[in-house]
């Protein structure tokens, strides 16, 4: 267990959070979530000790061990990945060091023998003749193939660096586990042999993650750093997220009689205790939900951005024909003989190799010519596009954000724009910034809003989760799903894909595969 006391924390005259008392139990998987900026990473580096805070402490029970995910990719670049994952822990690989350092002796003598039996005990206590092994089972499971164990660090790819991490925080049977966005560049089957591996963890498991799905799956409270404070919630996101909207109705809402909304809190309570999860932990996780009352759920503080698309007018029959597209980019072929035909009402997710994907979408909207094939829109068609890389858009522009949005903008007025920056949470003097100046998140909201400003009937999005923190996630995901025209997109989103897609699209070597289904459908499908 993990006792957080009296923990406050500032930088100069800014509060992150103030007299924080939790309790984190073995069985439990606590997601951490707030707004950017504060300071759910710090949270977990005072956790970890790596952070002092300024008043109070922080305590684990003894004899428990706890492993943090490092995020320093190069720090074993030579050394071997079998030997970095058994590095996750430190006492074990340390015994194993120093015995392979005795036996290797020359002139080996009784004071060694002696030595060498304590260690040899310790090393059985901790199930070290097991060692190799888990390493090796933890990186498969991963999608770190056996032939790579035996290779320096910096042999692999950064992607395959982050596994290789990850699975040294795994590492070992740790009583508490403390993940820093443990899905960041995962693929899918790992993302699902990790969420396996949580939801069958024994101990303590504290995690940051924009990954909706994956907080869904795995967490059985929600740690919401908010108001100053850092307050625990019994459920998921998705619970923790609607409960705390419909505590903000019932806050904002002075027309209605607060009986009425406190009857639809306790009836949404009781339906998500009725669903709770499908894992081990579903029969606890509902008795805990069972004793949830009104006063324990409170509204958050979060501002979410306003994201919808309107149509301008409505896509005729005949949307886009795609035929035979091909290219090949510094040698290599990324998109084969791509071929499909866009409907009425299609929100297509395209899958597959990113680099297709994003030549695909960049063909479409007219930045890039095929090798050959041809496609073509309907005369009725406006379409908005979203790059994965919109950096052309912000890095020359010596503009503020008024006069970035009124590029793209019918209605010139300031007091518009402003209005229009206000709901993408641009207010007062934010307005006023100059957009080369803005961080990856900003940036993308000020794309979604020239999107917005378009009144487009097809909207082509790359990547638009990129760089935005749940909040925006959501309202993205709202907004995608609430437009009345055509979507082809792209994400790592599990969530994001499932809630809006209708159709899957993946881009093959060969062409594609075209699946009038759901994302969990496709998935079930090819596993």
């Amino acid at each position: 267990m993990i006792s957080v006391n009296n923990v406050s924390l500032r930088y100069g005259a800014r509060k992150l959070f103030d007299d924080v008392n939790l309790k984190f139990v073995p069985g439990n998987c606590y997601g951490v979530i707030g707004a950017n900026g504060a300071g759910k990473s710090t949270f977990l580096k005072i956790l970890s000790g790596e952070v002092e805070p300024n008043t109070g402490e922080v305590n684990i029970a003894s004899g428990v061990r706890m492993s943090v995910l490092k995020q320093d990719h190069y720090q074993y670049d030579d050394v071997k990945v079998l030997e970095v994952v058994m590095m996750g822990n430190p006492r074990l690989f340390e015994i194993m060091k120093e015995k392979d350092a005795i036996y290797s002796k020359a002139d080996f003598t009784d004071e060694d023998g002696i030595r060498a039996s304590e260690l040899e005990g310790e090393f059985a206590d901790m199930n070290g003749w097991e060692a190799e092994s888990e390493a090796s089972s933890l990186l498969q499971g991963l999608g770190i193939k056996t032939d790579m164990h035996e290779k320096n660090m910096s042999e692999l790819l950064g992607s395959e660096k982050i596994k290789v991490l990850l699975a040294q925080a795994l590492f070992g049977k740790p009583g508490v586990l403390i993940l820093d966005e443990p899905t960041n560049n995962l693929d899918i089957k790992s993302i699902n042999w990790l969420e396996e591996f949580l939801i069958n963890f024994d101990g303590t498991v504290i995690v940051v993650s924009h990954d909706r799905h994956f907080l869904n799956n795995v967490c059985t409270h929600m740690a919401d750093v908010d108001f100053g404070k850092i307050k625990l919630f019994m459920g998921n996101y998705d619970f923790w997220y609607e409960s705390s909207q419909l505590a903000l109705q019932l806050m904002k809402d002075q027309n209605k009689k607060k009986e009425e909304k406190i009857k639809d809190l306790q009836e949404f309570i009781a339906r998500f205790s009725a669903n709770a999860s499908k894992s081990k932990q579903a029969t606890s996780r509902k008795k805990m939900l069972d004793k949830i009352s009104v006063d324990d759920i409170m509204p958050s503080t979060r501002r979410y951005p306003f994201v919808g698309f309107k149509p301008e007018r409505e896509v005729g029959n005949d949307i886009l024909f795609v035929e035979g597209l091909s290219k090949t980019i510094d040698g290599v072929k990324v998109l084969n003989d791509v071929t499909f035909m866009v409907n009425k009402d299609d929100k297509i997710a395209f899958v597959g190799e990113e680099i297709g994907i994003t030549t695909l979408f960049k063909i479409l909207a007219g930045e890039m010519e095929p090798d050959s094939g041809e496609y073509k829109w309907g005369v009725t068609i406006t379409r908005a596009y979203f790059p994965k890389d919109n950096s052309e858009y912000f890095n020359d522009v010596d503009l503020n954000l008024v006069d970035w949005m009124r590029q793209y903008s019918e209605e010139k007025s300031e007091s518009y724009l402003r209005g229009f920056l206000g709901r993408m949470l641009f207010s007062g003097e934010e307005a006023l910034k100059k957009a080369k100046v803005l961080s990856g998140g900003e940036r993308v909201r000020c794309m979604l809003s020239k999107m917005m400003l378009s009144s487009a009937n097809v909207l082509i999005l790359d990547q638009p989760t990129n760089h935005l923190d749940l909040e925006s996630i959501t309202a993205v995901n709202n907004g995608l799903c609430d437009y009345k025209s055509v979507v082809l997109f792209a994400s790592h989103d599990h969530q994001f894909i499932q809630t809006i897609a209708n159709r899957i699209i993946e881009i093959k070597d060969s062409g594609v595969v075209d699946k009038q289904m759901t994302y969990d459908e496709y998935l079930e499908t090819v596993q």
